[in-house]
């Protein structure tokens, strides 16, 4: 047995039962094997075992009243993995999904996101298996004061500075910051994605949809192609797809799909976004009221492909942004995208392809972006936040965005550059894991073991 199964295997060992995590880890692991074969130090420091682990693991109960005056329980989370590089910096998700597994996959992958974008940010994830669907303001409320009551003494400002993700919103930011005030009396920055009015930054909201398509144009470039005219298919409907069409209109591409947990929308005229904004950031509303407002467009059940599939990506197109969940996508639906013309694919999810999906868009060496790349946008821009909050400014969006385009164009040159110094310069998967692992680990040597 060699050094990396030895590894996962002492992890399925010490964690069972969570397979998202064994997924994400090795899926990291195996990446890095030229790179342990080619320096020894990784395996002397016993780099893989310690970054594998969690520094910190918090578990909680989060008690509230909904408004029946009934007593609820729900379980709070967060891990956190990786310091070496500057605070904990991972959003909260609020989902029914939420588990110890998906947790640590989610902090995990957030190490080497973090990395790549080349800020003093280390990684982390939390949330809470409380599904904010179907719940009113003041349950909505009441929860995310019950959840930081909990949480509150494991973060701050240079300590562990959590985000939003699914689930975790504008609203629940809100929430959850107010009850951080209250509780220590301190007004300082303990989470990005905040209003515009009390510390947060422009751009935040926008930012990974926004990322996730400047990566894509990236790819594009460096095989001497852009978007301009592009048939676009983007799976979700929340702020990561919803901002991701944004950007897709106006770098001149056609969106043609989106999708929520129901079923997706196909619009052969391109998905109309002042629409889709109302429903999902006004009305909160399911996708089957936009096939009743444009006619032009089907909507198509979740369920009905029978083959593992969904509809979202059977449709001929140029390029795909998975914007929903993890494992979204699987083989046959990365089969299906490549066999209908697909030769771009750009994560704006994390983890939302299988291993099988990845390692057929890697085999087919068509220009894919994994989530650590090409979702990093929307941490990169927390950070931003961060800086601003630190310095008691806030920066106009044209210097925000600015700041995400260079920093997307970076991290798709690292990932470029490590994939060639390894001989496999179509693998940005392979590219994006030894560059973030190679940071990662060089500063944990140099820190000593802690």
């Amino acid at each position: 047995m060699d050094y990396i199964h030895d590894t996962l295997s002492g992890l399925r060992a010490t964690s069972p039962a969570q397979s998202e995590f064994y997924q994400a880890a090795e899926e990291v692991l195996e990446c890095l094997r030229p790179l342990l074969q080619s320096n020894p130090r990784y395996h002397e420091h016993s780099i893989i075992e310690r970054m594998v682990e969690p520094e910190r693991q918090i578990m909680f109960r989060v008690c509230w009243v909904d408004d029946h005056g009934r007593v609820q329980i729900n379980k709070g989370y967060r891990v956190q993995f990786n310091s070496a590089l500057g605070p904990y910096k991972g959003g909260l998700r609020f989902h029914p999904s939420v588990n110890a597994s998906i947790i640590k996959f989610l902090g995990f992958e957030q190490i080497f996101k973090n990395a790549l974008t080349g800020l003093p940010i280390g990684g982390g994830k939390g949330g809470s298996n409380f599904d904010p669907k179907g719940k009113s303001d003041g349950e909505i409320m009441r929860f995310c004061q019950a959840f930081m009551t909990e949480l509150y003494r494991h973060i701050g400002p240079t300590r562990d500075v959590p985000a939003g993700d699914i689930g975790v919103g504008a609203r629940e930011i809100g929430y959850l910051y107010g009850q951080y005030k209250r509780i220590t009396a301190r007004y300082e920055g303990i989470l990005t994605g905040k209003s515009l009015n009390w510390g947060g930054s422009l751009g935040r909201k926008e930012a990974t949809g926004y990322g996730a398509v400047y990566f894509a144009q990236n790819m594009l470039a460096a095989r001497k192609e852009d978007l301009r005219s592009k048939t676009c298919l983007v799976s979700g409907a929340g702020n990561v797809a919803i901002y991701t069409i944004e950007k897709l209109y106006q770098l001149g591409a056609k969106p043609i799909t989106c999708s929520d947990s129901g079923g997706t929308i196909h619009d052969p005229r391109g998905i109309n976004l002042e629409t889709l904004k109302r429903l999902k950031e006004v009305e909160r509303a399911p996708l089957t009221k936009y096939a009743e407002q444009h006619a032009e467009s089907t909507y198509i059940p979740k369920g009905d492909y029978p083959d593992d599939g969904h509809a979202v990506w059977r449709v001929k197109a140029d390029a795909a942004f998975p914007c929903a969940t993890q494992n979204e996508l699987t083989l046959s639906d990365a089969k299906a995208l490549t066999h209908n013309g697909v030769y771009c694919v750009s994560e704006g999810a994390n983890m939302p392809s299988t291993a099988d999906a990845a390692n057929h868009f890697i085999a087919s060496k068509i220009a894919y972006g994994p989530g650590k790349a090409a979702n990093a946008g929307g941490v990169a821009t927390s950070q931003l936040e961060m800086a601003q909050n630190s310095s008691m400014e806030q920066w106009s969006l044209e210097k925000v965005d600015a700041k995400l385009q260079a920093i997307m164009a970076n991290i798709h040159q690292s990932c470029a550059t490590t994939a060639e110094e390894f001989n496999e310069p179509h693998n940005l998967v392979l590219g994006a894991n030894i560059a973030g692992f190679r940071k990662v680990a060089d500063a944990m040597i140099e820190q000593g073991v802690c």
